[in-house]
């Protein structure tokens, strides 16, 4: 009877502890569920020192569903657009809980800055309350880029780094500066036009409908844009000088994403930051152009390859570059700098979230 209770007392004892164990689990894993211009980004990590800033990637998947198109047109989300985005956000959110056991409490939906430059916005927040219960919360351009520089640079290049993310519906990023007492401050940078937004800025400018698919046609209005690119770019960078002496240069977003895997072509590179070079930028331009045959060709055997040919036109690709290659080309002195492209951007803004939510944590800026 004594060996029975004994083993009775032991047996509930494991029960126990293996229940602490998983409540335990749950609560260092995370997730979040960003409504980007370009689609729904879904992402699961699990932080096992948040003071230090570890964490392992779960998963990370794209649903696309683009949902700014309409923001050059009229301002406005569509209707369908929105119901079709919410209801991506609710699938994934269930599968976040059922497959990945993320607690409710840790899952953070977001809407980009892109997004939030519509102006109904109000439309998308209660569609998703109406089918999730939880509230959207937009992030604007300064918090993202806050995030961006948070999630992607590493703390010891703070003070010598700027960042920039290229998005669906806008350019944004920033740096920080050490003030007097030592503290750091962030000082944003942002730029109206993004992958999405300047692909249907450019096709507005088609005046002939049946040119709407003529690539050709597409490549010369584009290229009208190039100068005025130019002037919004230096115009970005001179609004805070100080940026222009930063010797580090992370980039991120949907434009680096097509690049690195179209491009370099590296699957096999699994670091977090992808050294790059302005004339590899340069030479992808190039091939974007005037013989986009070459990377169809890649995709038929390459499947990173294809997942960008398949998410992105050549339009898309060709007004991501544009801005891209503006931006570099811009920079003060950029052959001498370091640039990077940070992989794991997609991800940064999930990354602050959980860093700015913990008590363990003490922000600077």
């Amino acid at each position: 009877m004594k060996t029975k209770l004994l083993l009775r007392t032991i047996f509930y004892i494991l029960i126990l502890s293996l229940s602490s164990t998983t409540v335990f689990a749950q609560k260092e894993l995370y997730a979040g569920i960003e409504i980007g211009s370009k689609g729904v980004k879904i992402s699961v990590i699990h932080v096992s020192n948040i003071k230090k800033g570890n964490y392992d990637i779960i998963a990370y998947w794209t649903e696309n569903v683009g949902i700014a198109k309409g923001i050059q047109i009229d301002g406005k989300l569509d209707q369908k657009d929105i119901d079709r985005a919410a209801a991506v956000v609710f699938e994934n959110l269930a599968k976040i809980k059922n497959k990945y056991a993320v607690a409710d409490d840790n899952i953070f939906i977001v809407g980009s800055s892109g997004v939030a430059m519509a102006s109904n916005t109000q439309d998308l927040t209660a569609r998703v309350k109406t089918l999730t219960g939880k509230d959207l919360e937009f992030i604007d351009v300064e918090t993202e880029g806050k995030m961006l520089l948070k999630g992607c640079i590493p703390p010891k290049d703070y003070e010598s780094a700027m960042v920039l993310d290229i998005g669906g519906g806008n350019t944004k990023g920033g740096y920080v500066d050490t003030l007097n007492d030592n503290k750091f401050e962030f000082f944003p940078l942002s730029l109206d036009y993004g992958t999405i937004t300047l692909t249907e800025a450019v096709n507005k400018t088609i005046v002939n409908k049946a040119d709407i698919d003529n690539i050709e046609v597409y490549k010369e209005k584009s290229f009208a844009y190039i100068s005025m690119l130019r002037e919004k770019v230096a115009a970005m960078l001179n609004s805070k000088p100080i940026v222009n002496r930063k010797k580090n240069v992370y980039l991120s977003g949907g434009a680096l994403w097509a690049f690195n895997e179209l491009y370099y072509n590296d699957s096999a590179n699994d670091k977090n930051l992808v050294p790059m070079k302005l004339r590899d930028v340069m030479e992808y331009d190039a091939i974007l152009k005037n013989n986009f045959s070459k990377f169809e060709t890649l995709s038929r055997t390459n499947s990173n390859a294809k997942k960008v040919i398949e998410t992105y036109s050549q339009k898309h690709l060709i007004s991501a570059n544009n801005i891209l290659l503006t931006c570099l080309e811009t920079i003060p002195d950029i052959k001498s700098k370091n640039i990077y492209f940070a992989k794991e951007g997609q991800i940064a803004w999930l990354v602050s979230y959980v860093v700015d939510r913990s008590k363990k944590v003490k922000i600077n800026f």
